[in-house]
């Protein structure tokens, strides 16, 4: 959910489910609405939200949440990303595809020649993805995000290049990268995180 489409989803939230009762837990913003529907909203980058529960307050926190550098990256077996932004503006990025070759029918030795060639592909691909990554994200001073497959991103993370980056949440659940998904996981990884619990 993005920080300035946040008023109006409560809005409508109190519209469908009647008063809602707003709280602060556990660095969420929290809402009991009269039917007995719940929200639980949490600020993007794993932030943890101690403000007034209010609507507003917690929109702007949201916004602030975004850091000054920050990375993005993103990796399958299919390909990979990575961006590094300030704010919301990419300053740096990457994108990558590599051929891993699919699942055989083949039995015997020719399965496994071919199980053996897919995995030295997909590890090529991950060491790949690690060295532009250490390059776009020199020095990074924030936080983070990751998606894709959690397989590769583990072993693209694993290059002794990228150990001290600081990884947090939103894990981003995105297909094969190209420039469009990663355009769309910056805009997801900026934004306000609900749960929402409709009353039976």
């Amino acid at each position: 959910m993005p920080a300035e489409r946040w008023p109006r989803w409560v809005l409508n939230f109190q519209g469908r489910h009647g008063s809602t009762a707003l709280t602060v837990s556990a660095g969420a913003l929290a809402g009991t609405a009269a039917d007995g529907s719940t929200f639980a909203a949490s600020l993007p980058f794993d932030g943890q939200y101690a403000d007034l529960p209010d609507v507003d307050a917690f929109a702007t926190a949201a916004s602030a949440a975004v850091p000054a550098d920050w990375g993005v990256l993103l990796v399958r077996k299919g390909g990979f990303a990575v961006a590094r932004l300030s704010g919301t503006a990419v300053v740096d990025s990457k994108v990558g595809q590599r051929h891993v070759q699919g699942r055989t029918k083949a039995g015997g030795q020719s399965q496994q020649r071919f199980a053996r060639r897919r995995d030295n592909q997909a590890r090529s691909a991950y060491e790949a993805a690690a060295g532009h990554a250490a390059r776009v994200l020199a020095g990074l001073a924030g936080p983070l995000v990751t998606g894709g497959d959690r397989a590769a991103v583990e072993e693209a993370l694993a290059d002794p290049a990228l150990a001290r980056l600081r990884v947090v949440g939103p894990w981003l659940a995105v297909p094969d990268p190209r420039r469009a998904v990663l355009d769309g996981a910056v805009l997801d990884a900026c934004a306000i995180q609900v749960r929402v619990h409709n009353a039976p």
